[in-house]
Parts: C-alpha cells; structure tokens; sequence
C-alpha cells in the first residue's frame, strides 16, 4: 500500500476529484456539504489550495493555530487588497463575482498601520456608544413589524421575510436614515449581496450613504453616522461614505445568516425545543459549526514567507475558514472542557469583529420575539430539502418555509393607507405622502 491509497478522496461532485486541480469552493456540491470538503482538504496540511470563482485561485488556511498566527500578523500579512497580484497582473478582472468583496475600497477593512489604526478606533468608538437598550426596543419594533406582515397567513420564509429584512431595517435606525434614503439603502444592499443588478445596487447604495453624510453634515443627530463624523479621527466626507458602506454591507449580511442559520438549529435539533430557553446557546453552537461568514478574512503576503511550514508567494490571496478552523482538531478539546466562544467565528487580531456584541444581541432579541409572537412556529418542509445558497464566502440558506398557528398582531392587522392618503397626526415631524419603499412602509406603520 503506498500513499496515495490512504489519502481523502475528494467529496461526490467535486471538479477536483482525481484531477489534481483546485478545490472549489463554489457550485451547489460545495454549498451542500461544506464540511466534507473541510475534512478533503485537511489532507493538504494547514492551507489548501482553491478556487473561489472560476480562475480566482487562493489559498485557505483551515487549522486553527494557523489562522490565529495570520490574524495576529498584521506586518507579514497585509489587507490592503491592492497587493493581489493575481488582480494586477489581470489574471481576475474587476467584473469577477467575487471581485465586491474583495476588491480595494478605502475603508478599515482594506488598511494596514496608522491607517487601519485610525479609521478602526473611528468605528470602534462609535458602535461602542449603541446603547443596548435602544438596540432592545429598536429590535422588537421591528420584528413586530416584520411578523405582522405575514402572522395571519400561519406561513411564512423566514429568511426572505424575516431573517434577511431584520439587519437591514434595524441599521437603518441606527445609522439614522431618514425614509427615502433608507429606502435606497435596503435596495443597495439587497441587490449587492443577492447579485440581482449588483452593479446598480452598489451605485444606488454609495449615492444614498453619500447624501446621509451630507445630510447629517448639516443636521447631525444621535446616531452612529453623527457619532462617527463627529470622531477626532476627522473623516473626511469620502473616508465616511466608505465606513459606512462598509458597516451597513459587511454586517447586514453576515447578521442575515446569523439570525437565518440560528433559526434553523433551533427548527431543526430537538434537543432546543424540548428543553427550551436555549437561544444563546443554539446561537454559540451555530457560530462554532455554521457560522454566517465561513471563510474570508482576506490577506496578502507582504513577501515570499512560510505560515506553518506553507510556502507563500508576495500578493498571493490568503483566506482564512473559520469553518474548518473551528471544526477541526484542535478545537474539539477546547469546546468540550467548556471554553464555549474560543471559536473564530468573529474572526481576531486587529481586523476581528467590531460589532460581535450588538450582533449577538440583535439575534437574540429577534429570535427570542418571533417565539413568543408565534409560539409553535415549526419547519415547514423536510429538513434535508432545504437547499443552502452557493459561494465560497457565506453559508446560509436559500429559504427558510416555517408554519404556525395564524395570529393577529395588533397594528399589522389594520389596513395601509393607499399611496398619498392621508395619515394621523403622531408625535414626529411631518412626513411627506406614504412611499411605497420598505423603510418607509415602516416609519408609517410605527405611527398608527
């Protein structure tokens, strides 16, 4: 027997088998059993070679020692995406579909040194000033909102009509956006992240942040944006655009996929339902074995190195799976002694997470109000039908059908006004006539 005959065979499906190419990370086989392709690709060591989109080649780290060396590195591994030098050397054009979320934008996410220092501590500072309160009440609105819109039905996706609407509603409220410009917002990032006019959603989403800037310019309030622009790192009006893009896309998705993957561990293990009461611990085990953003972090060598005994070329792209990181081996121990957020799921090191705390809170508050709304809300189709959404970087469901007993829900059940109508006086400022947007819809719906 020689070695070959005790190596991993590549999962049913996988482009890779026998081939010695690649592994992708993209296709339905890979979105329907990622963790097979984790234990494949434990057999290249610590990092293996893959393909994110056809000819877009990196290079994922999936052991947990290493993933922490590289997070931690920031002088050998660098984020400025403008080292790729697969993208220079034209080898990845700018209309790839991995290219929005890995392309150079001047943001905190994509800087190195005093520079990521600057703008970081700006955003750190003031997501740190969100008052958990506010962010309670702010959350039940909404998901009061959002279940009214489909309780009497008794059925309802709770990814499309929930899970995926939640984040972005409550962001709005948080950033402060006024209704039109909310409503722009909603469809930028919907249609970034769902790849339907990707091109015009980032268009619309950028023209919209860039008038809340100019908006709160002029009339600053208490919200993260004028909390942000009045930081002493002085953002300049283009620094702020692309802070806020940056907040606003990289946690409305992630925060989606957190809620919708947290929902389904609770639909789907018995174990939560007959006990009860397990929202946050569903939450944690779902950030160790299917966490909303499995592999991403992008890095760039800033010369030929080694990570764990891996050759790396200067400008080569480096992922790291939080997946397979958290999965592995080496953390199985851990999570068995009881060190139950050791995971990495919120990535580390200088770049981790800035928002990990109101995005466990957000969870927990939305899924803790749809229970208690509609209590026996259960799967409304067989577990292994569901179909998972393909892409290297995030791991979340196509859709999530749920059934329960048909409810009423106070405001929901009143009629909307027709575009125009009139509306009853409320202790806000006059709004022109109802607009047909979602943000909208609700700023009208919260003053009924």
């Amino acid at each position: 027997m020689n070695a070959h005959d005790t190596a991993p065979v590549p999962p049913p499906g996988c482009p890779a088998h026998g081939s010695g190419a690649r592994v992708p990370l993209h296709g339905p086989e890979f979105a329907a059993d990622p963790q097979a392709y984790y234990e494949y690709l434990r057999h290249y060591g610590t990092a293996a070679p893959v393909e994110l989109a056809p000819g877009v080649e990196a290079t994922l780290v999936t052991d947990y020692a290493a993933a922490l060396q590289l997070l931690q590195d920031s002088g050998t591994f660098r984020k400025d995406a403008r080292r790729w030098r697969a993208f220079n050397e034209g080898k990845v054009g700018p209309d790839s579909p991995v290219a929005p979320l890995l392309a150079y934008r001047p943001n905190c996410m994509f800087a190195d040194g005093a520079d990521h220092l600057r703008l970081r501590q700006a955003v750190t500072d003031s997501m740190a000033r969100v008052d958990t309160r506010r962010l309670s009440r702010s959350t039940e609105q909404i998901s009061g909102y959002l279940i009214s819109q489909f309780a009497a039905r008794g059925s309802a996706d709770l990814l499309g009509d929930y899970a995926k609407q939640l984040p972005l509603f409550v962001f709005n409220e948080l950033f402060g956006c006024p209704a039109d410009i909310g409503d722009r917002v909603l469809f930028g990032i919907s249609g970034m992240f769902d790849g339907v006019n990707a091109e015009k959603a980032v268009e619309v989403l950028f023209q919209a942040v860039g008038e809340l800037v100019a908006l709160k310019r002029s009339k600053p309030g208490d919200d993260v944006t004028s909390w942000l622009m009045r930081h002493e790192a002085a953002l300049s009006d283009e620094e702020m655009v692309h802070q806020l893009a940056l907040l606003l896309g990289a946690g409305a998705e992630p925060l989606r996929n957190l809620i919708g993957n947290t929902l389904h561990r609770l639909l789907t293990h018995e174990r939560y339902a007959r006990e009860g009461g397990l929202i946050d611990e569903a939450l944690d085990d779902t950030l160790w074995e299917n966490p909303p953003m499995s592999n991403y972090a992008p890095h760039y060598p800033a010369h030929d190195t080694e990570l764990a005994g891996q050759h790396l070329q200067a400008g080569d792209l480096v992922l790291v799976s939080f997946a397979a990181a958290n999965t592995g081996p080496a953390l199985r121990a851990s999570r068995q002694a009881g060190s139950n957020r050791a995971h990495l799921a919120w990535s580390a090191g200088p770049h981790a997470c800035p928002s990990k705390e109101p995005a466990r809170h957000i969870t927990v508050t939305a899924i803790e109000h749809l229970f208690n709304e509609l209590p026996d809300v259960e799967l409304a189709v067989p577990e292994d039908s569901l179909i998972w959404r393909p892409g290297p970087f995030n791991r979340a469901l196509a859709t999530l059908p749920a059934r329960f007993t048909p409810a009423r829900t106070g405001r929901g059940a009143e009629p909307r006004p027709a575009p125009g109508a009139a509306e009853p006086e409320a202790a806000t400022p006059a709004r022109p006539a109802e607009r047909s947007g979602m943000w909208s819809q609700f700023l009208n719906w919260l003053t009924r």
